[in-house]
């Protein structure tokens, strides 16, 4: 308890000292520049700083599994630096890790961008692309037992660099990156890397996120990943359409799959309701594992036997893996959706079991925060 005190003190006083430089001189250069650049230039240059957690109530219907519990404490901070270099941090707070454990295990992305015309450059601990709108949302954001065994089991945050370029109207986006493989255990002694290729797109009434991955599994041997994420709008309707494929061959490529069919609307600001269901199939001969375990069937099997989850422990090859559920979520502020209540229930045809979360989300925003206290200490 004394931890997160001192901890919101200092993010206070950060927040505080941010706001405070606002209101005393909003048009004076924020920072220094030996070339004289003018970083005002009519940019905010006071980072955003936001505390988002989310607390529910999980319940295994069929059992006497349940309880209280967070799913997560986020620290986000985004900002620039001058007019062309950004920042961007995700760290979860407060997790228990190991000696052995690096001190970034906690940080989903911690990384420095620069941005000149339509070109961007980022470099640092990032989401490794991969072509699905379930796997992009931040996670706050995402119900974990509604979601596909690739979501819960792949290695997404990862350090490397990513180049992209917008086209002028900034309906495409295309992107390449070079991280550290998700198959390693230590980044920087085994030497294996990913090579992902990206095509973002947006328009009023459909949106993509489609890569093409090359994913170093042992020295010199790589999974071939085409992921295509499609997200339609037709009003207040939306549908998500995620297909991914992976292989060791492109030949081999559809023995290993998974499809995310997600449907929403919205009812006002206030209410969404969605759906979701899935299937998921794994070849039977795969020299890779997602799970980094390579178990045999057998024991596979086994540790879904012994599973008491909703989840199953492993997809057993060669067997289809199909979930589903449904939800609503309930925005009470009109101003913004910072505060979300949920409910949201979820089965699977490995366990049987269905699962209801009930829970709340809150964003909260500390440098408007303290701008709001200082105005009123005024």
């Amino acid at each position: 308890m004394k931890r997160l005190l001192t901890f919101l003190g200092a993010m206070f006083i950060m927040a505080g000292s941010t706001a405070w430089a606002q209101e005393v001189n909003s048009s004076a250069t924020a920072y220094g520049s030996s070339s004289g650049e003018d970083v005002t230039d009519g940019v905010d240059w006071v980072p955003s700083i936001s505390l988002d957690s989310r607390f529910s109530y999980d319940r295994i219907v069929s059992g006497d599994s349940a309880g209280f519990g967070g799913d997560g404490f986020w620290l986000n901070i985004d900002g620039k630096i001058s007019k062309h270099f950004s920042y961007s941090l995700s760290h979860r707070l407060f997790a228990a890790h190991g000696e052995d454990d690096s001190v970034f295990d906690n940080t989903d992305w911690l990384n420095l961008s620069y941005e000149v015309g339509g070109f961007s450059f980022t470099a640092g601990k990032d989401v490794l692309m991969v072509g699905s709108f379930e796997y992009d949302a931040y996670d706050i954001d995402s119900y974990f037992d509604m979601n596909s065994m690739f979501y819960n089991s792949f290695a997404c945050y990862q350090w490397g660099a990513k180049a992209m370029w917008t086209n002028p109207s900034e309906t495409s986006s295309f992107a390449f990156q070079v991280t550290n493989s998700p198959f390693v255990y230590a980044p920087r002694e085994e030497n294996m890397y990913a090579y992902n290729l990206g095509w973002y797109g947006a328009w009023d009434s459909y949106e993509s996120i489609w890569t093409f991955n090359m994913l170093e599994y042992a020295p010199g041997s790589f999974v071939k990943m085409l992921a295509l994420g499609n997200m339609f709008y037709v009003g207040d309707f939306s549908l998500m359409v995620d297909y991914i494929m992976r292989g060791d061959k492109v030949k081999n490529m559809f023995d290993d799959v998974t499809l995310n069919i997600m449907p929403s609307v919205n009812f006002g600001e206030s209410v969404r309701l969605f759906a979701k269901f899935g299937w998921e199939r794994m070849g039977t001969e795969l020299p890779y594992d997602i799970w980094g375990e390579y178990l045999s069937v057998e024991d596979q099997m086994a540790a879904n036997e012994e599973n008491t989850a909703v989840l199953p422990a492993y997809i057993v090859p060669g067997e289809d893996y199909i979930f589903y559920g449904a939800g609503v979520e309930y925005f009470p502020l009109k101003e913004n959706k910072s505060i979300r209540l949920h409910a949201a229930w979820t089965s699977n045809n490995y366990t049987k079991r269905h699962a209801l979360n009930i829970g709340l989300t809150w964003k909260f925003d500390l440098v408007n925060a303290v701008k709001y206290i200082t105005r009123r200490v005024k």
